[in-house]
């Protein structure tokens, strides 16, 4: 029996595929990484408080500073360690875009090879600068915004200072705009994210995206 079948055995449970995609470019040294970071322990510390949302909730985490890294595969929230990021290089958001879609792609393909439902997948981006490779982000992030039209897709896109938020308006759908993060709130966001999350996974597979809570305590609608 292939490891990947073993998983699936042990734990048959329905899939929320979740991947965060995060900036890790140079700009990011110093305050904003180690809430980050912090971040990071306090959303798998608030998701593992409900065991059913531990066994169902799968995280990946790539990041973009030098390189594209997937620096963590699905692993759900019970069987996954926070890996400590950290700062370097630019911002290939782009490149980023095109692994966390070809990620879920691949992770849709082994629920549906071994007969397990999933929830709508999440893509959550976390930058603070401008894309740096070129028109990537442009035909990536199209993508990601018809696959949020089409219902196959959560895409949320969060600033923090010093994001251009003229860019992430472009590949944001109409419902969700992108969201500017109030100072460096990073552990009140991923206790956000954890409790939308939580919600989610709880609710009915084929039931209609389920309200969120409030981003009030973090965060503001980007006006352009």
């Amino acid at each position: 029996m292939s490891l990947e079948a073993i998983e699936f055995v042990e734990n048959p449970e329905p899939r929320c595929p979740v991947v965060l995609l995060l900036d890790t470019s140079e700009s990011m040294e110093g305050k904003p990484i180690d809430e980050l970071n912090s971040g990071l322990a306090t959303f798998k510390y608030e998701v593992e408080k409900d065991p059913l949302a531990a066994l169902r909730v799968e995280l990946c985490i790539i990041t973009f500073g030098d390189t594209v890294k997937c620096k963590q595969e699905f692993k759900t929230i019970d069987e996954f360690i926070a890996p400590k990021l950290e700062t370097g290089g630019l911002s290939p958001l782009g490149g980023a875009l095109e692994m966390g879609l070809s990620k879920l792609e691949e992770r849709k393909h082994l629920y549906k090879k071994h007969g397990i439902p999933y929830y709508r997948p999440w893509l959550f981006l976390i930058t603070d600068g401008a894309p740096t490779d070129g028109m990537k982000w442009y035909e990536a992030g199209k993508k990601a915004q018809e696959l949020e039209a089409e219902g196959h897709l959560s895409f949320f896109l969060i600033g923090i200072e010093g994001a251009d938020m003229d860019v992430l308006k472009k590949i944001a759908s109409e419902d969700r705009p992108p969201l500017k993060m109030q100072d460096m709130h990073f552990k009140e966001m991923f206790k956000w994210l954890s409790a939308s999350v939580r919600r989610v996974s709880s609710s009915r597979i084929a039931a209609e995206m389920v309200a969120l809570p409030t981003v009030s305590g973090w965060a503001e609608v980007s006006d352009g």
